[in-house]
């Protein structure tokens, strides 16, 4: 059965999730640096002429050679996958502006959903009980609207939140069009730039009429447990738990070993699912990843079986080995439970902030 009902993704969604702990794919670059592909690849027929250099932008594949991604995803829902991520992590205008391909930013998040679409509805054709989602991967750009880029004028930005704004809803809009099943705004560095592709989600779906599953994932960048930003876990939380998202997370960052205080910081606080998908541990001098399926799945059994996971996958560096092992390894594990947390005035800057209602002396 497919699962582009509108109506109905919530609700299937909920029910897998409440079985067991959902598995994601993994690191779509990773794959992709496999198949070593050159400029050629990258510009295919259509774009052979064109006045800049493309390889790198792997969005663009999903135009030029989609078979490269079609096997990226064919082999992760081989893996195990349930949930698996558009090849769409930089396809806003402003991203696609390093290659002056900005009038293609929708056609990519179109394409790139429906290739993921049809891949994911053959496998659940193949397994019923096994429904199969596509997650429309939007990534913090190659922009940021909290960190100034030029160290002389700390207040100058190069671009304006009403522009990111703009530039993410024209990425929904695509993604959704493409037939995704999930809003997934992943790898939030900067809380300002996931606020604007809030606010740009939700206007979309205010004009559509429907709402689907959002997924928030943050990474940190230093061992203290902050965004790029500034914010701690428990404050990004604050800033976005208005949207009540359907999970919330972590991702990339560090190995499953260092990014787990963090993961059981998160996992306190929000009332909603917990998804996590770490790194295959930590770049090593070349910018490789040398951890092994069998180290990252071993790793995240302990938090499975400690309570910590709804939803777990893999970032950077892991491959369809990892995502098998993970599968493997949670398999017997039940999801964590959702916890009633106290409805009390909740704040953030870089730092959380809780006003609770004092009770008056006796």
């Amino acid at each position: 059965m497919a699962t582009t009902n509108r109506s109905d993704v919530v609700d299937l969604l909920n029910a897998c999730a409440e079985k067991r702990i959902l598995i994601m794919d993994g690191a779509m670059g990773t794959m992709i640096q496999r198949e070593k592909l050159q400029e050629a690849n990258y510009r295919g027929e259509r774009f052979k002429d064109w006045h800049k250099d493309l390889k790198g932008n792997n969005d663009l594949l999903v135009l030029t050679k989609p078979s490269v991604i079609e096997k990226v995803h064919n082999d992760f829902l081989a893996a195990g996958a349930d949930i698996i991520e558009t090849d769409t992590f930089n396809a806003t205008r402003v991203s696609m502006a390093d290659y002056d391909m900005q009038d293609y930013a929708y056609e990519m998040n179109v394409e790139g959903a429906k290739l993921a679409r049809r891949i994911a509805d053959e496998w659940t054709a193949k397994t019923p009980d096994k429904p199969r989602f596509v997650a429309g991967a939007i990534g913090p750009m190659n922009q940021s609207l909290s960190v100034s880029p030029d160290v002389d004028n700390p207040g100058f930005r190069s671009v304006t939140f009403d522009q990111v704004m703009a530039s993410y809803k024209e990425q929904v809009e695509g993604l959704i069009e493409g037939g995704v099943d999930i809003i997934l705004i992943e790898t939030i560095f900067d809380t300002l730039n996931a606020k604007a592709a809030i606010f740009a989600t939700e206007e979309v779906f205010e004009e559509r009429g429907f709402r689907l599953p959002v997924f928030m994932s943050c990474t940190i960048t230093d061992m203290s447990g902050r965004n790029l930003s500034g914010q701690t876990i428990e404050a990004f939380w604050h800033s976005v738990q208005h949207v009540k998202p359907f999970a919330v997370g972590l991702n990339c960052a560090f190995g499953a070993e260092l990014l787990r205080p963090h993961a059981v910081t998160i996992a306190a606080v929000a009332d909603t699912r917990i998804c996590v998908y770490p790194n295959a541990g930590l770049p090593n001098e070349m910018g490789e990843y040398d951890e092994t399926p069998e180290v990252t799945a071993g790793l995240l059994k302990g938090w499975a079986e400690e309570g910590i996971l709804n939803i777990v996958g893999g970032c950077c560096g892991t491959t369809p080995e990892h995502i098998a092992a993970i599968a493997e390894a949670v398999a017997d594990s039940k999801p964590r439970e959702i916890p009633t947390i106290e409805p009390v005035m909740r704040l953030s800057g870089i730092d959380p902030v809780q006003i609770a209602t004092l009770t008056p002396a006796e």
